[in-house]
This record gives structure tokens, sequence and C-alpha cells, in this order.
């Protein structure tokens, strides 16, 4: 039985670019739209041309997309214009792609209150727009806008607005939850009704995410009849964002309900690229990615409980839904104070550690874990610090940098102005070398001093040149003057792969130094840089 096909539609570049704080640059849209042309989606929505000077420039020098068609957006032509007259469909046409999506009302509401039109003023400025873009033979797709609200208030007028534009040409309608409160089983409902009315093979959904419900509403929707989808990465958008593609499209592909029945574009060895493809725009946007996002995050297939370890090491289908490599994700087991020796022996073997599970060592650094979380470490996000514990543990980390001693002061001048100064006594084979530095507080201080100063450190300088820190958490685990602090540091290098560090002391400025020691370390190591002799 043949499959029927499921046309992945991102609009990541406009309606990404709606979200609150983002701004994308024109080599940032770029290489957002060379991401995802790799990764194989139907169709781009690069912008709006004439709406902007950026936009504008997208479309006047596009980049190479290979199969992946590019879009244009816009809305229908306002009234007491003709088509042809009209200077933002003008703009559209010029910009010379395939394929134009434009928004129209649907909403009786809205061609009331927000156009200012009649009924008929609106279907005719959607005829009119249709039959422009279909005569210049690009592939036009009409964009319902608030259909599900128009089709609860009006169900005769807003099917009227979709026949409109189906009977002038449009190859897609797509039905749009722009306010996001539609449920799913009311799109479920709605898409099968039209789809008696518009073939499902031009039909498609856009689903915003204000209920939480746009992947699912998405999901149904197809399941009723639409075979376009909508979505932006990682569900970017305003207010709470659009349908997350890196959900829909893993669950088209590897979940049976849908894999059976539909297919797409994008070929199996490429969904292994949707990590990579979710991490990047997190990256563009100099933002944190969402540990818990579904299939893609970094903790969608982390495991803690020591009875989940023991399962999910004889069966990963005990708790997890997919392999985590078919997207491009890894497994994590997590070591706690709650953590059984299956946590230690699973994250030793991650390591490349060899050692029998009866190795009076193993239960030694079960041993140690909990009674360091007991004084406040937590290893759930610190991969790099238990790896070190571990090796040191086993005798495998030999010493690299000895700080002897460090000062740290903060100063504020005659202007109010606050100063940080560290010094830092380091050991390399023998030779004490002091550092220096200052910063905005005392943390970064004690940071520029190290970092800031590697070229002095001799055999070490070479492996530390790229180190960079990320970011820098600081968390109060009780109250009081004797308050424990906990100090969490996010470092990478040319390599592009983070690695997490801890420390925990009363002192702020012990605990961070714990931290990036450990930081170092880790990057000597992965080096594999010389011991301190």
């Amino acid at each position: 039985m043949s499959k029927e096909k499921i046309y992945i539609f991102d609009t990541t570049l406009r309606d990404g670019a709606q979200t609150e704080g983002v701004n994308f640059s024109i080599d940032e849209k770029n290489k957002i739209a060379k991401s995802l042309s790799e990764l194989g989606v139907d169709y781009l929505e690069g912008g709006w041309p004439g709406a902007n000077t950026l936009d504008t420039t997208f479309f006047n020098k596009p980049p190479s997309l290979g199969n992946t068609v590019l879009t244009a957006f816009g809305m229908t032509k306002k009234s007491g214009r003709s088509a042809q007259n009209d200077p933002g469909l003008s703009a559209i046409l010029n910009s010379n792609t395939p394929a134009v999506c434009l928004v129209g009302k649907s909403w009786d509401f809205h061609v009331d209150v927000a156009l200012g039109i009649t009924n008929k003023e609106n279907l005719e400025n959607i005829k009119e727009s249709a039959k422009l873009f279909v005569k210049n033979k690009k592939e036009f797709m009409f964009d319902a806008e608030h259909f599900f609200d128009g089709y609860k208030n009006n169900p005769d007028y807003a099917i009227n607005c979709l026949k409109t534009a189906y009977d002038e040409g449009a190859r897609w309608i797509v039905l749009c939850d722009t306010n996001g409160g539609t449920l799913p089983h009311e799109v479920g409902e709605i898409v099968s009704k039209v789809s008696k009315v518009i073939p499902g093979k031009n039909l498609g959904i856009h689903a915003h995410n204000d209920t939480e419900n746009a992947v699912a509403n998405s999901l149904i929707a197809i399941l009723s009849g639409a075979r376009q989808v909508q979505g932006t990465i990682n569900g970017l958008g305003e207010r709470c964002g659009n349908a997350n593609l890196m959900s829909v499209i893993p669950t088209l592909v590897l979940k049976e309900s849908f894999s059976k029945k539909f297919e797409i574009g994008i070929k199996k060895e490429k969904i292994k690229k949707l990590t990579e493809c979710s991490r990047l725009l997190d990256e563009i946007l100099n933002r944190k990615s969402n540990r818990h996002a579904a299939y893609v995050g970094a903790s969608a297939f982390s495991h803690k409980g020591g009875l989940h370890v023991s399962a999910v090491t004889k069966d990963p289908k005990t708790y997890e839904h997919i392999t985590p490599g078919s997207v491009g994700n890894f497994r994590n087991i997590v070591v706690s104070d709650q953590s059984g020796k299956s946590n230690i022996m699973s994250r030793l073997e991650k390591y490349g550690i060899k050692i029998d599970k009866n190795d009076p060592k193993v239960q030694s650094l079960l041993d140690e874990v909990k009674e360091r979380e007991f004084a406040g470490y937590s290893y759930d996000g610190a991969d790099a610090s238990f790896e070190l514990l571990a090796r040191r543990l086993l005798g495998e980390i030999p010493k690299y940098l000895t700080i002897s001693k460090y000062d740290v002061s903060v100063k504020r001048d005659s202007k109010d102005k606050i100063n940080s100064f560290a010094k830092a006594h380091i050991l390399v084979d023998g030779k004490e070398i002091i550092c220096e530095g200052s910063g905005n507080g005392p943390v970064n201080a004690l940071d520029n001093a190290i970092r800031s100063n590697v070229d002095k450190v001799g055999k070490y300088s070479k492996y530390l040149m790229d180190l960079k820190l990320v970011d820098y958490k600081v968390r109060i685990l009780n109250t009081g003057t004797n308050a424990t602090t906990r100090v969490s540091i996010e470092s990478t290098d040319k390599d592009g792969k983070n690695w997490f560090t801890i420390g925990v002391s009363p002192n702020i400025i012990d605990a961070s130094f714990k931290a990036l020691i450990d930081s170092l370390d880790y990057k000597l190591y992965k080096e594999k840089a010389p011991a301190n002799d």
C-alpha cells in the first residue's frame, strides 16, 4: 500500500523572528536556512519581502536550498486597489520565489473589526490575490488566519474563504489556529469536516502553542486529513511559540501509527540531524537549550533512579520510547544520591572505563558520590566533574596545574565603580607563576587571572588557549550566615563540545574556584596534556 506524503513547511525565519528578543541577521538567516535545507524540509518561508530591509535583502540574494522550496510570505491585497497595483503584492511577486504564502482573514468578526470591510470585499481580496500569483506560475498558498475561531463563529463564511482561494488555483489551503486556543478534539473534528470540501492533499495546518497543544493539534490534523504541517525549530514563535518541528518530524517518521500511513521528504538518516539542528538555533540565539525538550533535549534520555537504570540497561525500551541515536541524541545515566551500582557502571562504561562491577572501587565511588551529595554536590548535570572524580579515584588523572594560593579583593572607587582583582600563584614543574586579573566581580576576576594568562603557564599554554566559559550559576543550598554555596560552570572549546563542572563550599569564591579548577583539569585531561612534575 502506497503511503501519503506529508509536506514539512518551516516558518522559523518569519514566525521565529516574531519571538520576543529574537532578531536574526542576514548571516544567521542564511545559516538557519542552510541547516533546514540540509535536513530536507519541503518548504522554507524566508520572511516578508518588502516589509523590512532585512527580509528584502534576504530574498534579493537567497541561499542555495537544494530541493527545499523558498517561499515568500505576505498578505492578501488591500481593498480599494487592484492586485496588480498593490505595492505589497508587487514586492512579493518581485522576490522571484517559486512559492508564495499569503495570509488572509477567515473570521468574519476580524473582517468587520480589524479590516473594516464587508465579508464580500474580503472574499474579493482573496480571489484577486490568488489569481495574480497563479497567473504568474507561482505555487500559491492561502494562510487562513484565525480559521478555527472563524469556523466556530460562522462556518459557512470561513469555508467560503477557503473555497475562494482553492477555486482560483491555490495549491495549499492552510488552516491557522492563530491564537493557539483550539484543543485537539476540536481540531480533529473541524479538519475532518473541511476535508470534505477541500481535498486533504491541499490542506495544511499551522498551529500556535498557547495551550501547549501545537504539536498535538498538528498531528491530529494530519490524521484528520491535512497533508502539510507548518512549524518552527524548537517551537520558536510569538507568545508561547509555534508547533515544534523537532517533535513533529520524528513522530511522523518513528511512530508506527504515522509511519505506516504516511511518509515525509526528509530521509531517515537525516532525522539524525535533528538534535544538531535544534542546538544550532540555540547557539545562534545565544541561549541555553531546553534540556527537557522532547527528542532533542539533553535530558530527553536521562535516567537517574537506580531501578530505572538497571531496567534500561537490560532493555532500553523500558524507559526510552525511541533509540536516542535515531534523532542524533544520547542516553545519559545520571549519578546522584539516588544512584545504585548500575548507574555507576553505566556511567563508567560511557567513559570507556572497564572495571568489574564487584570491584571495591565501584562501591567506594558510589559511597563518595552519596557523601558529596549530602554535602551539597549534585552530579546530575556535572558530567565532567563526575568523570574527574571517578578517574581520580581509579588513579587515572595526573596532577596538572597546582594553585598554591590565590587572593581576591573588591574595591569601590570615588565614582562608585566596583572593581574586582585576583591574583593566583600557580606551580608548573616546580616553578611558581603569578597570574593577575580583574573583572566585574570576584569570580570573573579569578577566572580572568587564570585564563587570561595562559601564555604564562608553560607547557599548558597551548591546551588552554581556546577554553571559554559559557555559563556560570550559583545556588544557595541553605540559609543563614553559614550557608553552603553550589557553583556550576559550563565550558567549551574549539571542538564545540560543552562540559559542566561543579564546586561546593560555604564560601562562594572557594566554590567557584573548585568548579573552575575542575574545568581546567577536564580540558587538560581530554587534550592528553602531560602531568605536572
